[in-house]
């Protein structure tokens, strides 16, 4: 199948302003890209790209004061199939991991790992090592945190979480990965598109978040809101947490003024897409 994938985000600057932006496919999947895959900004500025830590790509652009508005849009080609499952996929000793993943068991800013070891052991020590105890995590978190876009707050941690039971998608993932690290299980957070294919839609497009984690000396896609093998992900970026991945950050006053995305089955005579307008505000979006 192929995805057509897209945004149009604006802002009001107060005045010249450095900003990040992290709105491009994640590297991995550049070879499904059918189209070609660039920031376009309005006024047009000189855009500088480059790769952050995480292999993330990034652009960084200085923006005047007054509006701007950032757009992209591209077509990836996706084999239709819902997310991998591997029932028997087995957890890795933390004394062989590969060094690069040691990051991903540690605390991060929305992760307090050390805040949760006797609870995560309590609530999942008995359960069977690898896939079936990441599965049980991510039930327990979709069975016990209530969805509420109201209750969304960009400085909401995993244990904030925890004790409020009720969050956004990120805060689903932040939980759930915080109690895989506790379980010494390598945990890391994911963003990107995930359109409405083959589940009902449910409101306007959004970008989205799920986590991925290390078994069998691979990456595995979960995701603890939705907590079904979804279609069509896009993936853009990966961190430690969402303070990793904000698609946009900006060194100054940026106030947001408009949001769209789209993320839509193309047929391949059909070059043209529609951005469905979305008027609140997705944490995770800014920094």
């Amino acid at each position: 199948m192929q995805i057509r994938v897209g945004y149009q985000i604006e802002f009001k600057l107060v005045e010249e302003t450095a900003m990040v932006a992290m709105l491009n496919v994640y590297p991995a999947r550049a070879i499904d890209l059918l189209e070609p895959d660039e920031v376009h900004t309005e006024p047009q500025l000189p855009l500088n790209y480059y790769f952050d830590s995480f292999g993330n790509r990034c652009v960084r652009f200085t923006a005047p004061a007054g509006h701007i508005r950032l757009s992209g849009s591209t077509l990836v080609l996706d084999n239709g199939q819902p997310d991998p499952v591997e029932l028997s996929a087995r957890e890795i000793p933390v004394g062989d991991l590969p060094e690069e993943v040691l990051t991903y068991l540690l605390n991060s800013r929305y992760c307090e790992v050390d805040r949760f070891s006797n609870v995560a052991y309590e609530l999942f020590g008995q359960t069977q090592h690898g896939w079936s105890r990441v599965k049980a995590i991510c039930n327990w978190v979709h069975e016990k945190v209530r969805f509420d876009y109201a209750t969304a707050r960009p400085t909401k941690t995993a244990l904030d979480v925890f004790t409020e039971r009720v969050g956004v998608c990120r805060d689903f993932q932040h939980l759930a990965i915080t109690f895989c690290r506790a379980m010494n299980i390598p945990a890391r957070y994911a963003t990107g598109y995930l359109g409405d294919f083959g589940v009902t839609p449910n409101g306007p497009m959004d970008f989205s978040a799920w986590f991925e984690v290390y078994l069998e000396n691979r990456w595995w896609t979960f995701d603890a809101r939705h907590n079904v093998p979804r279609i069509g992900r896009v993936l853009m970026a990966v961190g430690r947490d969402a303070s990793d991945v904000a698609l946009t950050t900006s060194f100054g006053q940026a106030d947001l003024c408009h949001f769209s995305v789209v993320a839509e089955q193309e047929e391949s005579n059909n070059s043209l897409a529609v951005l469905v307008s979305n008027t609140n505000k997705p944490f995770g979006l800014t920094s």
